[in-house]
Parts: structure tokens; sequence; C-alpha cells
């Protein structure tokens, strides 16, 4: 009986620190990132972004949803997502710069190498 109430209490608080860590990572603010800290496949990305391509992937420009909220919330089509080449890897990778307002302008731009699940705002 002991063991059985341990391993459901074991269960729920490994329940708990999971969703803990769910909330953590969604609210988390996005830490900032200087363009010299980028990989050098990232600049290449910004740089076709400033000049509105071409992009190498076809999904490259299109919205992003933003719908687990991790960045700043925004209207609709706000957000564009680029796939950052990753050395060694076939096809898109998970390194993606998400940019938000008109799309040449680059303004405010987002990194991600882990597939959108975090992101350093681009300074």
């Amino acid at each position: 009986m002991i063991a059985k109430l341990l391993r459901a209490g074991t269960i729920a608080l490994v329940c708990l620190l999971f969703a803990a860590g769910g909330v953590h990572a969604r609210d988390r603010k996005s830490a900032d990132i200087s363009a010299d800290g980028l990989p050098p496949q990232a600049l290449h990305t910004l740089e076709l972004i400033r000049r509105n391509g071409p992009f190498p992937f076809d999904r490259d420009g299109i919205e992003f949803g933003n719908r687990e909220h991790a960045l700043p919330r925004m209207p609709r089509g706000y957000y564009r997502e680029y796939t950052v080449k990753t050395p060694g890897v076939r096809g898109r990778g998970a390194n993606r710069i998400v940019c938000g307002g008109e799309q040449s302008s680059a303004r405010e731009c987002y990194y991600s190498d882990d597939h959108y699940r975090t992101f350093r705002r681009i300074r």
C-alpha cells in the first residue's frame, strides 16, 4: 500500500514539475542576442530578408502564427518565419529567424535554434 502511494505521489510530482516547466518556458521573456553572436548562416538569412530573397526554401516568408505566444502578441500576419541553414543537416533543420512588421525591414527579429521552443531577440 505504501509503495502504491509513493508511486502515485512520484507520478503526481513528475506531472507537476512537467507542467511547471511548460508554463515557465512559455512565460519566459526572450533573451537578446547581438548580430555578432549569431552563426554565419543566420547572418546570411538576415541579409536575404533585407533583400527580400531569393530564399532557398519554399516556406521561407510564410506567416508565423505564434500559437504558443512565445513572442509578443501582435495581430495575425505580423510575424514571418525564415529558415537558417544548419550545417550538415538536409532539409530545413531546426534553426529559424522570425521577423515582425514589413518583410524587408527586419526591424524586430528573433532567432530560434530549437524549432521555436525558445527565441532570442536579435539586436
